[in-house]
């Protein structure tokens, strides 16, 4: 099997995909988190500024979701077609809400009617808060596995199997850190009235992912077995719950200080920090089998070609610069305060 710095192929395109995929999680959770907390803006206006809040930035940032499903279609192609067969509901409504959201965005200050508004603002608000619980939903399905059986062909259910209650509380958790991250970036955006209704509304936030963050581990560590095997065969990765639980705690001790930019920075690597301990603790394994693990997706038996994989790695080292460069330009370009002119939505 071929490597690159001592690492072989299979396992250098799971980091590329969880690290596209982190991406997506951090910089896209800000902006679904703040379109749940939409309807608890009260006025037109406020409302207004917070979706030009993201306007230059929600649709640059689903690149990540472009790239990253692209990366686990070419990378993983087994891992691709088992994961939409098992997850083929909670995928379509994915999509759906996506387009509903994206037409929110676009059609909502398009007429001055009140219904009209009041519509898209509903519509907006349930495509944002359903899209971070799905995601977190899917999350949960894998990490405690589905009924895999040979040549990785689904037995599980299709329609309500996905909506188990571990999924459901890493759901409200996913929708959680989102809404927390989502304030704290509209507070970087926003002034006045505004600015002190967002810094009640992410108190509240804060308790809910504490909560729920806090009901999830307990779940987790209690009855999904084999949680912690690999931290005991290799102690020194505990260093990432350690380091999560930090930037846990560090966060309102920022908030309460107004050092909102760190708060984000914190905020993002919480999200970091957990999908680095779902990918230590899944690895390398992709999708875990409940019926047996000799059926489980694995990046060995899930992976492309090594030619195929050394070409995208080759790519990935290329266009991997030009991204962080275009991305680095955009937030330095679109920073500072929200001010509404012709041109907002």
């Amino acid at each position: 099997m071929e490597t690159f710095l001592g690492i072989d192929y299979p396992t250098l395109w799971y980091l590329v995909v969880g690290l596209l995929f982190s991406g997506y999680a951090i910089l896209e959770g800000f902006d679904y988190g703040a379109g749940a907390w939409h309807l608890f803006l009260r006025k037109d206006l406020s409302r207004r500024v917070a979706i030009n809040a993201i306007g230059p930035l929600w649709d640059a940032n689903q690149v990540w979701l472009i790239i990253g499903g692209g990366a686990l279609f070419a990378g993983f192609p087994v891992m691709y077609a088992t994961m939409l067969s098992a997850m083929y509901i909670p995928f379509m409504l994915f999509l759906m809400l996506l387009v509903l959201r994206s037409a929110a965005i676009k059609f909502r200050s398009a007429e001055e009617m009140t219904w009209w508004r009041k519509t898209w603002d509903i519509i907006y608000f349930i495509s944002n808060t359903l899209i971070g619980f799905l995601l977190g939903v899917v999350l949960g399905n894998v990490l405690q596995g589905f009924e895999l059986h040979e040549n990785f062909e689904y037995k599980g259910g299709i329609f309500f199997s996905f909506l188990n209650p571990y999924a459901l509380m890493v759901g409200f958790t996913t929708l959680s850190i989102f809404m927390t991250q989502g304030a704290i970036f509209l507070l970087l955006k926003t002034e006045g009235k505004l600015h002190d209704r967002l810094s009640f509304l992410l108190k509240k936030g804060m308790i809910f992912f504490i909560i729920s963050f806090a009901i999830t581990s307990l779940y987790t560590l209690t009855f999904l077995p084999g949680v912690t095997d690999k931290f005991k065969e290799q102690p020194v990765f505990f260093i990432l719950p350690i380091l999560a639980f930090l930037a846990v705690a560090n966060v309102p001790r920022l908030v309460s200080k107004k050092k909102y930019a760190q708060a984000l920075i914190f905020s993002s690597l919480i999200m970091a920090f957990l999908l680095m301990l779902v990918a230590f603790q899944l690895y390398p394994v992709l999708l875990p089998s409940t019926i047996s693990p000799e059926y489980s997706v694995t990046i060995y038996n899930a992976a492309s070609s090594q030619k195929s994989l050394g070409i995208m790695l080759t790519i990935v080292l290329i266009g991997a610069p030009l991204l962080a460069a275009y991305f680095l330009f955009l937030y330095k370009t679109f920073h500072g305060k929200v001010k509404l002119d012709d041109t907002s939505y």
